[in-house]
């Protein structure tokens, strides 16, 4: 057994479960009038496995978040073991330093590599998508749902008439019959377009969810850097992968990018710009309320206490009999 025939086997349950979700949506897409062999049909479809795939990962994005709290709550303990073996270069001080790091990883319950798990799992869905596609694109059946006549559907489909989902940048600019610059056209579209998605997820985490304090931590600054490198991968890579895949990616970064944007506004590091334009909002919708009159501010009962607010009930209070009175006496 070759190493794609492997890599293959190993993809298969998730391959199935890929062609499931696909088939299922294809089917209503269909049933609501849409045309089954269209590209636009398919699209939909694939964006379909994304909201699958991205809504159960909420919990695991969940305890991402919980857990990046807890790595910027024991960064100072962090920062003292690092710099309890600062220009230590020795093999003995790497590796203690090292055991006491995961000693103490262990005991905080946190793990540097958590915030990668959203990203780790989606790896082999994404590569099971592009296996499904590769065989659509060969006449191949599926291993499940995907059968001869839906596998004929996908692998034929075309957006908008001149783009096939199974072409890529490079497949369409080495043609047999010369470069598609249609195809080219939008492939170059969605990398770029991926690019700047993938680019503002992370500018938006660096610049406004990072606190005061981790900002000036050399760790930051690596972070930094990967940040700007990361996402131009897809500058290189992207040329690579068929259409109906690069939707798949392009519409789980926008899944991504919207997800974090409503996390940050609503849940900030604390210490970070976020937190301090949330405090900011939350005054402003306060100081509103009481021009409003539904909000009082009552005098602190002692010199230097803080003043109380108190919501004032707008609703109408409904009138009460005299039997009830008596009843509740």
């Amino acid at each position: 057994m070759n190493l794609e025939n492997l890599y293959l086997t190993i993809l298969w349950p998730i391959r199935w479960l890929v062609e499931v979700v696909l088939v299922s949506w294809h089917w209503i897409f269909s049933h609501l009038g849409m045309d089954p062999n269209g590209g636009l049909t398919w699209v939909l479809s694939i964006v379909g496995l994304v909201v699958v795939v991205r809504a159960a990962l909420i919990p695991v994005f969940v305890r991402q978040i919980k857990n990046q709290r807890k790595m910027l709550e024991v960064a100072p303990q962090i920062k003292k073991i690092q710099d309890k073996y600062k220009g230590k270069r020795d093999q003995l001080s790497r590796e203690a330093m090292s055991r006491e790091m995961m000693e103490f990883y262990r005991e905080t319950g946190t793990n540097p590599l958590a915030s990668c798990l959203p990203l780790l799992i989606q790896l082999p869905i994404f590569g099971a998508l592009f296996a499904v596609l590769n065989n659509a694109q060969h006449g191949k059946v599926g291993v499940g749902m995907l059968n001869a006549s839906l596998s004929k559907s996908f692998g034929s489909a075309s957006l908008f008439d001149f783009a096939p989902l199974h072409d890529s940048f490079q497949s369409a600019m080495n043609h047999a019959g010369g470069p598609v610059v249609p195809v080219m056209i939008v492939a170059a579209v969605m990398v770029a377009l991926m690019v700047a998605s993938q680019f503002y997820t992370q500018l938006q985490i660096m610049s406004k969810n990072i606190s005061d304090e981790t900002k000036n931590s050399p760790q930051f600054r690596q972070q930094r850097t990967l940040m700007y490198f990361l996402p131009f991968i897809f500058l290189f890579s992207g040329f690579a992968f068929p259409l109906g895949v690069m939707f798949y990616w392009l519409t789980t970064n926008i899944w991504t990018m919207v997800q974090q944007f409503l996390v940050i506004r609503a849940m900030p590091t604390p210490g970070s710009e976020a937190a301090r334009l949330r405090e900011e909002r939350l005054a402003k919708k306060r100081e509103a309320l009481i021009a409003a009159g539904k909000l009082q501010v009552a005098a602190p009962a002692v010199d230097g206490g803080e003043a109380v607010v108190t919501r004032v009930n707008t609703q109408r209070q409904q009138p009460v009999s005299n039997k009830r009175k008596k009843k509740r006496r």
